[in-house]
């Protein structure tokens, strides 16, 4: 597959969020329950037994979001679409009322000069197609080449930036080794193929996206540094299994055709050789790499634990957001430099970064959270640093544009720069807000000096 560079802009300054995270209405207008839907309506499956039912109604008030959105200056919006809003069976009928809603959605984005970047899986399966084994079941790879089809037709002219999965190995890792997102398994073995499909139905999409010629194409990917936690050289090697399973097991595949010399190491369990003979069709399937970083991880040898085999020192108090994540912005010029030494050239884009704090309430129409206005600044230095150095990185999007439904945790940790009251549905922009809208309007030269809330733009 021949990548599309050229569609990329230079450079993106943009917000991402979710449609189970934000969007709420899941039912609603047709659509088919997810994965996540069923879920979170499983007692003890979500923290305080909260469901995304209402989220931030932002399928009923996009329109409003949009208007924020002008007004933080937002040159991107990275958001993702809901497959059983469109596809309530995951393949075949279309529901036409969930299709014309994103098509408004992108309509009102181009109207204020936002441009879209749609992901077109952001872990929210169609039950059907999890009933019927979900990534575990190679059909689910041609079922998501045909939904990528039906909305490349609805949306490619309109939208010129695509990414097909967000973090799929979350999706193997959290959903088929650890089993606390959906559907819940602790089998390795079947996690090994379920990476495998991943990576086939990214291939496939990229494959009819590019016959359609809608633009640029590319996958999201979550890395972190991998550090070891002690002097021993069993922590090394820990660290290295680790690397290998979180960072190169997408990476390697996508571009160099192969995966990982060491993949079965990491995981403790035999990697079918079918596998590895298919892996070769997936090697230059991007136009891009988007790349969400959040932390690093500081590792320890632990033979109890499930693959692979390691245990994360948790980080100091101080220096950690209310998820438990170490603040570590130098990290992300780390991962930035690894990627773009490590793997032939293809432009990168910062798709997700982003600390939860626990803010105030607004107070006078003001939420000030200066922990994360100072988390934003260090990380985007970092961004604009690697990109002085000669790294090609065209863009950064913080995580995320609202306080949303974060998943597991559900209403209890707020990553958002405008603060949502989940009562009211009202909307306040943040002091990080306001900040990254004087970054945005300065091109990152307001990094070098101090920020205040300014009070004329309430």
């Amino acid at each position: 597959m021949e990548p599309t560079t050229q569609l990329l802009p230079p450079w993106l300054w943009g917000a991402a969020t979710s449609a189970f995270q934000v969007e709420g209405s899941p039912l609603a207008d047709g659509a088919g329950p997810s994965n996540w839907y069923v879920f979170t309506h499983t007692p003890g499956k979500v923290r305080g037994g909260h469901t995304a039912d209402v989220a931030c109604d932002h399928y009923r008030r996009f329109p409003e979001d949009v208007g924020l959105m002008r007004q933080l200056g937002l040159q991107a919006y990275r958001f993702s679409l809901a497959w059983g809003r469109i596809l309530p069976e995951g393949r075949g009928r279309i529901n036409t009322r969930g299709l014309d809603f994103y098509q408004r959605l992108v309509d009102q984005l181009l109207e204020a000069g936002v441009q879209p970047m749609v992901t077109l899986f952001h872990w929210d399966l169609p039950w059907e197609l999890e009933r019927q084994g979900g990534w575990a079941n190679p059909a689910t790879v041609e079922a998501f080449a045909h939904y990528g089809q039906v909305v490349f037709r609805a949306l490619g002219d309109r939208v010129r930036l695509w990414v097909t999965l967000n973090e799929p190995w979350v999706v193997m890792d959290a959903g088929y080794v650890h089993g606390v997102h959906p559907p819940g398994r602790r089998e390795p073995a079947v996690a090994v193929r379920v990476a495998h499909h991943l990576l086939l139905a990214h291939a496939r999409a990229v494959q009819v996206g590019r016959a359609q010629g809608v633009g640029a194409v590319g996958l999201v990917v979550n890395l972190e540094p991998k550090h070891p936690g002690g002097e021993r050289e069993e922590d090394r090697q820990a660290a290295q299994r680790a690397h290998t399973y979180n960072n190169r097991l997408f990476l390697d595949p996508l571009f160099f055709g192969r995966y990982p010399e060491d993949v079965e190491e990491a995981f403790g369990t035999p990697w079918p050789e079918e596998l590895c003979c298919q892996v070769e069709q997936v090697r230059g399937s991007l136009d891009f790499l988007g790349i969400n970083y959040y932390t690093r991880s500081v590792l320890v040898h632990d033979p109890q634990a499930p693959p692979p085999k390691v245990r994360r020192l948790p980080p100091l108090a101080e220096a950690s957001t209310t998820m438990g994540w170490e603040i570590y912005p130098q990290g992300l010029g780390e991962t930035l430099h690894w990627v773009a030494h490590q793997y032939p050239k293809v432009p990168l884009l910062v798709t997700e970064n982003g600390a939860a704090f626990a803010d105030p309430p607004p107070g006078g129409g003001r939420v000030a959270d200066q922990r994360r206005v100072r988390f934003l600044r260090e990380h985007i230095q970092q961004v604009l640093a690697a990109r002085a150095q000669g790294v090609d990185v065209r863009g950064y999007f913080l995580w995320s544009l609202l306080d949303n439904f974060e998943w597991t945790e559900g209403y209890f940790q707020r990553f958002g720069v405008v603060y949502v009251d989940f009562a009211s549905q009202q909307r306040t922009i943040k002091d990080s807000g306001w900040f990254y809208r004087q970054v945005i309007a300065s091109d990152g030269r307001l990094l070098q000096h101090s920020f205040t809330f300014p009070s004329g733009d309430r």
